[in-house]
């Protein structure tokens, strides 16, 4: 299950969406999650995941891939969408013992469903196609006018593209201590849920363990290569608009607008 976490993973590409500025992937991820959220119809609905596909298609990221990130969320998924069918009120269809499940119901339940599985593919082709360090500059230069109120954007940017990279590391290093927990007779799959928390306690120790070593690690690289903040820093790579972040920025503001039209609608 640790190793279908995906989130934070970078697969490096030449496809349109890798060759994107971040600025613009970021942009398209807020405009990507209002236009998703204003879908209430089959229609709307159809239309998000024609244009989910088509961002999947264009990254060339594989399936596979979004596949793996929906596993360890299947749980979630599952839970929300049986609530929404027993406690959703309508015409009556089934009914388990006091439980009615309603045509309302139904539909809900797989609106809701197809709306959590694409907010998490379309936000984790975010990071599976931008390096962290382009993300860090790209969320850098959109907070840019934050600075003005003193706030340390640059300081924020960094930590939140570390958080997204080490995500992968201290799963791939949750996993080697599990390993080396069951080598040593632990037992992580049986009993009830209460024990099976109780078996992961002698997992947290090592793992935090292990966590502040990294940092600490990260700490002293970082100040051996003079790392004083954000001031007066330069970037081997100077982020800079090509015609497609344009056009692409227009389509989705366009798809946004069209969302939000067709709920007027109903549709």
């Amino acid at each position: 299950m640790l190793k279908d976490i995906t989130l934070g993973q970078y697969f490096p590409g030449d496809s349109v969406v890798h060759r994107l500025d971040p600025r613009t992937k970021l942009i398209w991820v807020i405009l990507y999650i209002v236009a998703l959220f204003q879908a209430t119809g089959p229609v709307s609905y159809g239309v998000m995941v024609l244009a989910t596909a088509g961002i999947v298609g264009l990254s060339h990221v594989p399936p596979k891939a979004l596949v793996k990130g929906l596993k360890p969320v299947i749980i979630i998924i599952a839970l929300t969408a049986v609530l929404n069918l027993f406690y959703t009120d309508g015409t009556p269809l089934v009914q388990v013992w006091k439980l009615t499940v309603t045509y309302e119901g139904v539909a809900r339940s797989c609106f809701v469903v197809i709306r959590i599985v694409m907010l998490i593919c379309g936000t984790f082709l975010l990071t599976y196609t931008t390096a962290p360090v382009a993300l860090t500059d790209g969320l850098e230069l959109l907070l840019g006018p934050l600075k003005k109120l003193k706030v340390p954007v640059h300081e924020m940017s960094m930590m939140m593209s570390m958080a997204l990279r080490f995500i992968p590391t201290l799963i791939e290093e949750t996993d080697k201590i599990m390993s080396a927990q069951k080598a040593r007779g632990a037992d992580f799959e049986s009993g009830n849920l209460i024990q099976r928390a109780k078996a992961l306690l002698p997992i947290l120790v090592p793992l935090f363990v292990s966590a502040f070593r990294r940092a600490d690690e990260l700490a002293i690289a970082m100040e051996s290569r003079c790392y004083h903040g954000g001031e007066g820093r330069t970037r081997m790579k100077q982020l800079q608009f090509a015609g497609l972040d344009y056009g692409a920025l227009a389509a989705g503001v366009l798809l946004a607008a069209g969302m939000i039209a067709l709920r007027v609608f109903g549709l």
